[in-house]
């Protein structure tokens, strides 16, 4: 996935500003892929620029409402159907756990532990998510929903294996 489909996406749904789609990205998006406004400015102007979004108003403070051309939406839909996601294999955590032998027994059980609490931390948080957010009967709160019940059961799952393993350790 790349911010910029990201962004083509978010705007297949409504037209918006910068503004706006940073608030989606807080609000939607950062647990799958984070970006910072500068980067979706950045991205936006690229986007523009290639005839991909147009800006559909211009108000007050220079501030631009963007909105998806067709151009745009047949690369959205090029991108979802026609492309393989690339499969990020690099996990730090695991890389970790596989050279845990090389400090005590205690370390290796806290870290565990840690990772344990950290996972639940992060399940917490998509729950709390889960709570704020304003569901209808649109498109992207359906699979909003189904994308965010994935990193729920993906965190519990990541939070029970954690627990395994710190209790393999003692």
């Amino acid at each position: 996935m790349s911010l910029r489909h990201a962004l083509l996406g978010l705007l297949a749904d409504r037209t918006a500003s910068g503004y706006d789609l940073l608030k989606l990205f807080d609000t939607s998006l950062a647990n799958v892929w984070p970006a910072t406004q500068s980067q979706i400015y950045s991205e936006l102007n690229k986007l523009a620029d290639t005839g991909l979004i147009t800006i559909a108003a211009e108000g007050p403070r220079g501030r631009k409402q963007y909105a998806l051309t067709d151009d745009g939406l047949a690369e959205l839909r090029r991108w979802l159907t026609e492309t393989e996601p690339q499969r990020n294999v690099r996990s730090e955590v695991l890389l970790r756990v596989f050279f845990l032998g090389v400090v005590s027994r205690e370390q290796a059980q806290s870290y565990l532990a840690d990772l344990a609490t950290r996972f639940a931390t992060e399940e917490n948080t998509l729950r709390e998510l889960e709570n704020a957010v304003e569901w209808d009967e649109s498109d992207l709160s359906l699979y909003g929903r189904i994308a965010l019940e994935y990193g729920l059961r993906f965190n519990a799952m990541r939070r029970e294996w954690a627990e395994w393993a710190a209790d393999q350790v003692k």
